[in-house]
């Protein structure tokens, strides 16, 4: 399980512990069991305890070796939103049939259609691909797909930079895509390929990378409500300063160079601003964008590509405590996109 929790982490995937045996997290402590209490201002999460569940994943390599070392080894569950993954879920339990609206929500089907072989997640995925000309996702080789314990599958995909999508249950009758296929996503958690509970989660094939959602099934998922309104598009998130660390490292780089300076600290402080909350705030999207800039300031001399790494990693440090694994690949790429475009804050000198 640690070499398991290990992978996820490597993969920029927040990573949080299930209990042994079992796909539910590790129980809360006492003090977070109390009515009213939030993951929000709980001391637990800070100090690396694993309160709360997929609140409280990280891919810190320190916390997870901790945490994973005993004995027997809890489960790994991944945060969905944090990695920026959604999953497809698909189930295949021996339940009776809905009616007929609640089998392909918002699509009818007619009376005189025979459902006497649609048994399960697998035929209502089926279904829904085959109605828009699409390929069905259960069988596809390009992503990564996880067999479970009870015989369902699970579908990764990539959420797509600056959307977050919502979670919700096959039989649900205000937001479901199909009869037994459930979403993961933003304000949930999925189990790692793996994993062992009352069998293994297996992964499927030789893909081992999520691929991009579909644009069909991204269609299919906006009609049914699960496209997050509350996106970081529409959102209004509050600038925060950006941390000290992050600020020295900068003067230090960019000297007198005020503008430079300043267009910096412009993307760094959306950064810092991610800090406001766990999921939803387009972090990845912002640390790209920052790192975008650096690498242009570094192209044109403004600063060396040292600070500029040390303060990139410093905000993103402020915004997503323990994530370094999943940040600095994406610092990496920025840096290097933005120095084939030398940036000149104010006009070239």
């Amino acid at each position: 399980m640690l070499a398991v929790a290990q992978w996820c982490a490597t993969a920029g995937w927040p990573v949080h512990p299930l209990t042994p045996g079992r796909k539910t997290p590790v129980g809360n402590c006492r003090a977070c069991t109390e009515k009213g209490h939030s993951h929000l201002n709980c001391p637990c999460i800070g100090a690396g305890r694993w309160c709360h569940g997929f609140h409280a994943a990280t891919t810190d390599p320190d916390r997870i070796r901790k945490r994973w070392s005993g004995r027997p080894a809890p489960g790994v569950g991944v945060a969905c939103g944090a990695a920026g993954l959604i999953v497809l879920d698909i189930d295949a339990h021996a339940h009776p049939r809905p009616s007929r609206d609640r089998i392909l929500p918002g699509i009818p089907i007619h009376d005189h259609v025979d459902l006497a072989g649609l048994r399960s997640g697998f035929h209502t995925l089926a279904v829904l691909a085959a109605l828009r000309g699409a390929p069905d996702p259960a069988e596809d080789e390009q992503t990564l797909r996880v067999r479970t314990p009870s015989g369902g599958l699970h579908v990764w995909y990539l959420a797509g930079v600056g959307r977050t999508w919502l979670c919700s249950s096959g039989s649900s009758p205000s937001r479901a895509l199909a009869w037994q296929v459930d979403i993961r996503s933003t304000g949930g958690y999925i189990v790692a390929p793996g994993t062992i509970t009352d069998g293994t989660y297996t992964p499927v094939g030789s893909c081992r990378t999520p691929a991009p959602l579909p644009d069909w099934l991204a269609q299919e998922l906006t009609r049914t409500g699960h496209l997050n309104e509350e996106t970081p598009a529409t959102r209004a998130v509050p600038v925060r300063r950006t941390p000290s660390r992050a600020r020295q490292a900068v003067a230090a780089a960019g000297g007198g160079r005020d503008a430079a300076t300043r267009a910096l600290e412009t993307v760094l402080a959306e950064v810092a601003a991610c800090a406001t909350a766990t999921e939803g705030t387009g972090f990845s999207d912002k640390l790209n964008r920052a790192a975008y800039t650096a690498g242009g300031l570094v192209a044109a001399g403004h600063l060396t590509h040292t600070s500029a790494e040390e303060a990139l990693l410093a905000v993103a440090e402020h915004a997503r405590p323990g994530q370094h694994g999943r940040a600095l690949p994406i610092i990496r790429s920025g840096l290097n996109a933005g120095a084939r475009r030398p940036l000149f804050p104010g006009g070239r000198p």
